[in-house]
């Protein structure tokens, strides 16, 4: 019995003084810092912030998360504030300093937290899912292949997009461009960096039961159990997912067959002394640096998921925006009118200033990656969010999450004017951003494949202006967007047009 108390005596005194003495370093970091306290905080249930957790369920259900979040922000006349979900304390911001800062300047104090375990069964240690060295090594053997001369295999996109003009009435029925480059991205995605295509675009109505329609489908299925994995967080065990493992299952299957593949005919051109082929193939790049079958697997599915719906929904997000807009689209057709119909050069498409400038503001209305986070691994520091006006330091305890929303800073009418809503291609004229545009992300995680995203948005765009003379929203919900949120966002009710022939 005495020794007992004395135990728990002892454990007491340390618990004690191990609080006390963090107290006291940190009252000395805030000082050292000028940090103030955040006067801004959303919830009103303090302890697990139930009441932010109803509210996201019912914008998720009404398809507004997004439009929820800004309206956070602007109801509590902040660009930062605290808040908590699940009893996990979280700052949230769309201030570009503190986006800086958590992107860059402090970036090795932050890491990914519990997002890893809801994308690992996908994505592994992969690019996309890993920090610290494990990252670093990734972006080594990854970085290379995304050179220029890489990038810019126009007939490869081409070939993908005469595939896809097959399926676009020339009658003016409407049609779902959304749809259409979905399936475009994901085919020129998988050549690109297996070498095979899935040929989706290919394939007729019926056509759903051969093994690259199996894989478009499980991939799609897997992507979206990342979010159902993300939503049910810690007690993820007790969801049953057959599917989910399946189609775990058929896309690990697939992409091991094509690195087995590349990995033998690698090791068969070495014994023969063979140069190989000399076409780039993004695959047998990858082999000659690494025989870790897993490993390629593992980064070959994290670019492919980067590499696929990044495009697919920059382009369905913007020309759901040229169909409302006749006057943009006619501009368009006078800077590609030079081509006179021939495929464009990649310095062609890099010179199309007012391309540029539709692709830029559909990035800036409607970021395809629209919200982020980080998790702080030590006691750190923002510049901004202190203080009565939120112009001091903010200090940020190991343990908190930072939220930050790309969608919301890029609507603030501090920056883009009172027209920050609309989508207007010649703001971009004048207007040199800097952090308060983060379109591909920054620092040292900026987005590798960008110029891959933005060449082949920018060359579907110049083809499909070269065949269709105009285009009409046949939108059902009268040219209003609604949010379809996954990993990226685009059009909940798709792209349904009626495109006129040149």
């Amino acid at each position: 019995m005495g020794l007992g108390l004395v135990v728990a005596g002892v454990l007491l005194s340390y618990l004690i003084f191990s609080r006390l003495q963090l107290y006291l370093s940190r009252r000395n970091f805030i000082k050292q810092n000028g940090c103030e306290p955040c006067p801004k905080r959303y919830n009103k249930e303090p302890i697990i912030g139930w009441d932010v957790i109803k509210q996201n369920i019912v914008n998720k259900n009404e398809r507004k998360m997004l439009e929820g979040n800004q309206k956070r922000f602007f109801d509590m006349g902040a660009n930062t504030y605290l808040t908590k979900t699940l009893n996990v304390p979280m700052i949230a911001t769309c201030e570009p300093e503190n986006v800086k800062t958590i992107l860059s300047l402090r970036f090795k104090e932050y890491s990914f937290g519990n997002r890893y375990h809801a994308f690992a069964p996908l994505l592994g240690d992969g690019i996309f899912n890993s920090d610290g060295e494990k990252w670093q090594n990734s972006r080594h053997l990854l970085r290379p292949n995304f050179a220029r001369d890489q990038i810019a295999d126009l007939e490869a996109f081409d070939r993908h997009f005469k595939l896809m003009l097959k399926h676009i009435p020339r009658d003016g029925s409407t049609v779902d461009l959304q749809n259409l480059f979905f399936k475009l991205t994901i085919d020129s995605a998988t050549e690109f960096l297996f070498n095979h295509s899935t040929n989706s675009l290919r394939m007729s109505e019926d056509d759903t039961d051969n093994e690259d329609a199996i894989f478009a489908r499980a991939f799609q299925f897997a992507q979206h159990d990342i979010i159902t994995r993300f939503q049910w967080n810690v007690l993820n065990f007790l969801r049953p997912n057959k599917e989910g493992k399946d189609a775990l299952k058929i896309c690990h299957t697939y992409v091991d067959k094509f690195v087995e593949q590349a990995i033998r005919e690698h090791q068969a051109d070495k014994a023969a002394g063979m140069p190989g082929d000399d076409r780039y193939i993004f695959i047998k790049e990858l082999v000659k640096q690494t025989n870790d079958k897993e490993r390629i697997r593992i980064e070959l599915m994290n670019i492919l998921l980067a590499g696929r719906d990044t495009t697919a929904s920059l382009l369905s997000n913007m020309f759901f925006q040229l169909a409302l807009r006749p006057d943009i689209w006619a501009k368009l057709r006078e800077e590609v009118a030079p081509l006179e119909g021939r495929l464009p050069t990649y310095e062609e498409l890099r010179n199309m200033k007012y391309l540029k400038w539709c692709l830029n503001e559909s990035l800036r209305i409607h970021p395809v990656v629209p919200g982020n986070s980080r998790f702080a691994i030590k006691d750190t520091v923002l510049p901004l969010g202190g203080g009565p006006k939120g112009k001091a330091p903010l200090f940020v305890p190991k343990g908190t999450v930072v939220a930050y929303s790309p969608y919301s800073m890029h609507r603030r009418t501090d920056f883009y004017g009172p027209d920050a809503a609309e989508y207007k291609p010649e703001r971009w004229e004048k207007l040199r951003p800097g952090w308060e545009y983060l379109p591909f992300n920054g620092g040292p995680r900026i987005c590798l494949g960008q110029q891959y995203a933005l060449t082949e948005a920018s060359f579907v765009t110049v083809r499909l202006l070269q065949e269709f003379s105009k285009i009409e929203s046949r939108d059902p919900n009268g040219g209003q967007w609604e949010e379809g949120l996954t990993l990226t966002v685009c059009s909940a009710n798709g792209v349904k047009v009626g495109l006129t022939p040149a």
